[in-house]
Formats: C-alpha cells, sequence, structure tokens
C-alpha cells in the first residue's frame, strides 16, 4: 500500500557536513556511518582529530570560526589533500585542516586547523537529533556537487548547475526549468517560505508567479496551523543578522550559531505535528553542502545531469558533493529508522542527494512527467523511506524551542562581520531583480552578470538585500519572522 502523502516540506539549511551535525548519533552502532573518533587529518605533521568540546558554550555552538572556505579549490584541497587537484582516484578525505588552515586572515580570528574537525554531540544539537531517532536519518546523502551553496541548492530545485561551480559565477536569472515550474504547469500547490531573501527567487522560471508563491516564514507557521499547506513547501532559514527586529541568522552557515538552527527546527516540527496535515506529510531536514565541515566518508561517482562543464577547471558534475545531514520525518517513518537507498535496476546504487527532492515530487504529484535532467532521472525517491503501512509514529507531540535567544552583543557582532559568501551572493543577486516580477513570458530579461557590488558589512549587504526582494515581491518591511 502506497502511504498518502499530500504534503512534501524541505527546508533546506546552511554548510554543515553529516559528521559534523549526526556522526554521534549512534555511536556503538557498527551499521551507522558515523564517526569512531579515530578519524584525523594531518596538518605540518601533526595530527588533527575529529572533538567535541564539553557542554554548549557559545565558542563551541559557533565552531568552527572563522568560516571555512567553500570554493571549488577549496574543495578538491578538502577531498584529496592538501595542494591537490580533482583527480579520478577516490577522494582521501585527507585536506580538511590544512586546507582550513591556509585561509587568509580573518576579523573572526586565527584559523586554527582543528577547528575544521569539530563535530557536535547529540546533547549538544538536541533537536534534529531527537528527530533524527524519532524518525529515520540518512547516512548515504551527500550535496550534489562539491561546490558552494548556489549550486546546491538550484540541484535542489532544478537538478543542474548548468556547469557553474562557485556563487559568483551564476547569472540573474537562472534559466533551467524548476520542480516549481513543473508543479505549476500541472495545477499542483507550492508555495517558498523564507525569512530575509529566498534565494530560490533566482530562478527565472517562477518570475512570472513570484508574487503568489513567495510567503515569509510567518505565513508557513499560519498555513500549517490552518490545514492550507500547499503540496510542496521549500522552507529558506534566515540568512543574514537584522539588528532592527534583533534576529541573528538560523542557517547554521559556521560560524553562526547552531542553536538558532535548532529552534527553527523546532519551530517547523511543532508547526507541522500539530497541522490539520500532519499524517499526510513528508518533512525533509537537510543541508545545502558540507562549508568546509570534515566528513570521513569519500563521495562517489554520479551521473552527469547535462554534460555542461562551464567552469575553469572543465569539471562536469560527475561526482557527489561531500554528505550532508538529513533526517526523514512522517508519521509513516518508523522510529529509529536509518535510511538508505534502494538498489535501482542494473545494480546502481546511486545515493541520496538532492535531486532525490525531485524525483521523490514527480512521483507523488507528476507521475507521468519526464525527469528534470539526467540526474534526477536516476536519483533514488524517498517513498520507499515510508515503511509503515499505516501513519502510526506520531513521534514527539512537541519540542521546546526555547534554547536560546539571541544576546544583543551577538547580533551586533553578526552584523558588523564581513558577509560571508552566501551573504554577498544573495545581496549582489538582489541589486539585479527588477524593479517588479515581468508579466509575460515576452518581458523575460536576458540573464546578467552579478553585479561587483561591495558591502562592507553584514549590516549593509541585509539591508540592500531586504529592499530590493521586497520591492520586486511586492512586500512591506518583514515584521518578524
Amino acid at each position: 500500500m502506497t502511504a498518502d502523502i499530500q504534503h512534501v516540506i524541505v527546508l533546506m539549511l546552511e554548510n554543515r557536513s553529516f559528521d559534523c551535525m549526526l556522526g554521534r548519533l549512534y555511536p556503538d552502532d557498527p551499521d551507522y556511518q558515523g564517526l569512531t573518533l579515530n578519524e584525523s587529518n594531518i596538518y605540518a605533521n601533526t595530527p588533527f582529530g575529529v572533538w567535541s568540546g564539553d557542554g554548549m558554550p557559545p565558542c563551541i555552538a559557533c565552531t568552527p570560526k572563522p568560516d571555512p572556505g567553500e570554493a571549488f579549490v577549496d574543495m578538491n584541497e578538502q577531498l584529496f589533500g592538501p595542494g591537490s587537484a580533482r583527480t579520478a582516484a577516490a577522494p582521501t578525505m585527507s585536506g580538511f585542516a590544512a586546507n582550513y588552515a591556509k585561509q587568509p586572515p580573518s576579523k573572526d580570528g586565527p584559523f586554527a586547523p582543528r577547528s575544521a574537525m569539530h563535530y557536535f554531540t547529540p546533547a549538544q544539537v538536541p533537536v534534529i537529533s531527537q528527530l533524527a531517532k524519532a524518525f529515520g536519518v540518512s547516512d548515504h546523502w551527500h550535496a550534489s556537487a562539491p561546490c558552494q551553496t548556489w549550486p546546491n541548492r538550484f540541484f535542489a530545485h532544478t537538478g543542474t548547475a548548468r556547469g557553474n561551480v562557485d556563487n559568483k559565477t551564476f547569472h540573474v536569472p537562472f534559466t533551467a526549468e524548476s520542480i516549481f515550474h513543473r508543479l505549476q504547469k500541472a495545477g499542483k500547490s507550492w508555495r517558498v517560505y523564507f525569512h530575509d531573501m529566498p534565494q530560490s527567487v533566482l530562478l527565472g522560471d517562477l518570475w512570472l508567479y513570484a508574487l503568489f508563491h513567495f510567503r515569509r516564514f510567518n505565513q508557513f507557521l499560519a498555513d500549517a496551523h490552518t490545514g492550507n499547506l500547499p503540496n510542496y513547501s521549500f522552507i529558506e532559514p534566515r540568512y543574514f543578522s537584522d539588528l532592527f527586529l534583533n534576529n541573528t541568522p538560523n542557517d547554521e552557515h559556521p560560524p553562526h550559531n547552531v542553536v538558532y538552527g535548532e529552534q527553527l527546527i523546532a519551530q517547523v516540527y511543532n508547526a507541522v505535528r500539530s497541522s490539520p496535515c500532519w499524517k499526510k506529510t513528508l518533512l525533509i531536514i537537510t543541508y545545502d553542502e558540507h562549508g568546509g565541515c570534515f566528513d570521513h566518508v569519500p563521495p562517489p561517482p554520479a551521473v552527469s545531469p547535462d554534460g555542461l562543464a562551464d567552469n575553469p577547471y572543465q569539471y562536469h558534475f560527475d561526482t557527489y558533493g561531500v554528505r550532508v545531514p538529513a533526517v526523514i520525518i512522517s508519521p509513516y517513518v518508523s522510529p529509529g529508522s536509518k535510511i538508505r537507498p534502494p538498489r535501482q535496476p542494473g545494480g546502481h546504487a546511486y545515493p541520496f542527494d538532492h535531486t532525490s527532492i525531485i524525483a521523490t515530487v514527480r512521483k507523488l504529484f507528476l507521475p507521468n512527467d519526464p525527469p528534470l535532467t539526467n540526474r534526477d532521472g536516476v536519483a533514488p525517491d524517498l517513498l520507499s523511506a515510508l515503511t509503515l503501512a499505516v501513519p502510526t509514529n506520531d513521534g514527539p507531540p512537541s519540542i521546546d524551542p526555547s534554547l536560546l535567544q539571541p544576546k544583543p552583543a551577538e547580533v551586533v557582532d553578526r552584523a558588523e562581520a564581513a558577509p560571508n559568501g552566501i551573504q554577498w551572493s544573495l545581496s549582489a543577486a538582489a541589486a539585479a531583480l527588477p524593479e517588479t516580477p515581468p508579466a509575460t513570458d515576452a518581458a523575460m530579461p536576458t540573464p546578467a552578470e552579478l553585479p561587483d557590488v561591495q558591502y562592507p558589512t553584514v549590516a549593509i549587504a541585509h539591508a540592500n538585500a531586504t529592499a530590493s526582494t521586497n520591492r520586486f515581491l511586492g512586500m512591506e518591511v518583514a515584521p518578524g519572522g
């Protein structure tokens, strides 16, 4: 019997590896591909092993600090070793500490090589850990490519990055067809819920519908409460500090405090769990890419989505990226599940990646549609995780999200910092948005390069990004959330 799923919800956070967040979830289970605590990298003839620290002071919650390198060249060194470029050999996962130590100076402090090897214990990240055990966790979910945020988020929406490996090389709008556009054509409902600026607003095939389908996060809470969730919901976290509303980022992007991401996960779960839609819902919590945080499992080969290699490295996207956390929540998921993809026809054993989201949505709501690309054409969907014949796993009734409130000093500290890669690129992209969405296909602008703008602080980048986004979407200044 097929599970009756009418609502798929995705919360995609930022820049954490699987080992970093969930590596010690099941420490005594040899079948679980987590950390044994014997893992290490060598830098300057010194081994740096994985470590967690005691308790959860801010210095631990913001680790690694400063932000690791996450450009394509940095990820190659992390995967293949110090000074190494991509080769046909399997990655050794030996260059995380060395690549971290070589990063240029930062106002956030020194790049101590051990910081890249840090992991959180279940006690330090209790929300995601509790949900992973109450429902299911996949230790076989990889980022779609060893690339930055934008390539991987576009893979989640379109099944491709169209050859781009770094955020700054993309044009606005992004022209690949998205799963949202497919749902729109089929008469299925969808929404993007966001906090400050949604990266997905850069998808060109959504611009004709943007005014009707992009809503702030508070609306997600309201839609869940009233049972008005669409067939597909995609939730984006808060990427910026907001001095006016005393908000800090909750995306978990290093060195942002992961406690605020934990609060967001709890908010989303509580809203879904108490919703009239709960019994027919599949909630996926994952992260876009590893962001320079250590993981010990080498990414396997992948199917190139379209053969495009519009980058200086002639990389064809024929490998996956580093593993990222993935928690699968539904009353159809058996408690304590370890979710792995079934072996596909022909003996292939592709892991889950972000295009598994597309494959799942297609199978549920667009069963007669062809794949968007070759990658989501082979991606395993998540319906095999729904093993219960009836939706009887209700999990915890709620999770307390009030772990910590933002401290004014912390908000100011992050607002006065230099923008990280995603913050800069979002602000630059916002500057490239037209005044209003086009009214017809004929009015769509030609994709343009990101403007070469400079934002000395996160606060300035935030102000520019939200002003342009609010104007484009016809929204007032955010009332919160």
